[in-house]
């Protein structure tokens, strides 16, 4: 039987899947020709108890890459003058490489195999974030390449909500809308979405699993084989 130290390691709760809660703000929603104008990560650590809770945050304003498509309506949409000097911006490289040289430690630091992205409507953020560590060449991408955990789904099933300000509400976390749209404040939103779900599916009883029928000493053991 795992010991109660295994059981709450985050290694052990996500089949080693280092989880990452990551958002992006675009000039559009073709991943491979509009622009990626900010994104933000934080990563997330159990606590002695094996409660989920956020560890690090990591944020970046980008600059658009050469030939990059800036949709007006997406500008309009998330209030962001991409040629504003006052950003502070940098390139796709030096943002995801910042990122992901953070992730790969904390994978080491957890003893997890690989980063999986979590998200609020994940499709979206992967796809963006995959396509910019492929125009800046980034070989060393710790995140799996199409699994992610998607908030937005997870919400629906938990509190009937999809939309990340209704579904933050419902969960008892607050959210402001006026900060909404921005990378870092919907990246630490998320992150309190996804601590809240996972650890009340553990308050619920969801978590540690029971042992398996071949691990309780032959006790119900299915009548059949394959």
């Amino acid at each position: 039987m795992p010991e109660l130290k295994e059981l709450n390691a985050l290694s052990s709760r996500f089949r080693g899947f280092y989880p990452v809660v990551i958002d992006v703000e675009t000039a559009g929603f073709n991943a491979q020709t509009d622009a990626l104008l900010e994104i933000a990560a934080v990563t997330l650590k159990m606590d002695d108890n094996g409660w989920l809770q956020k560890d690090e945050s990591l944020h970046f304003h980008i600059n658009p890459f050469e030939g990059a498509l800036l949709q007006p309506e997406a500008l309009a949409f998330n209030c962001i003058d991409p040629h504003n000097p006052l950003r502070g911006a940098v390139s796709e490289y030096d943002a995801l490489h910042a990122i992901f040289k953070q992730v790969r430690k904390g994978i080491k630091d957890q003893e997890c195999n690989r980063a999986i992205m979590v998200a609020h409507n994940a499709t979206f953020d992967h796809n963006f974030m995959m396509a910019a560590a492929g125009r800046a060449g980034l070989k060393r991408n710790p995140f799996h390449p199409f699994v992610t955990f998607d908030t937005a789904a997870l919400s629906g099933l938990v509190v009937g909500q999809t939309v990340l300000a209704k579904a933050c509400k419902a969960a008892g976390i607050s959210f402001d809308s006026t900060q909404a749209h921005s990378a870092l404040y919907d990246t630490e939103q998320t992150a309190e979405l996804f601590c809240e779900l996972v650890n009340r599916w553990k308050r619920l009883g969801g978590w540690p699993l029971p042992l398996a029928d071949d691990e309780n000493d032959g006790a119900g053991q299915h009548q059949t084989e394959d």
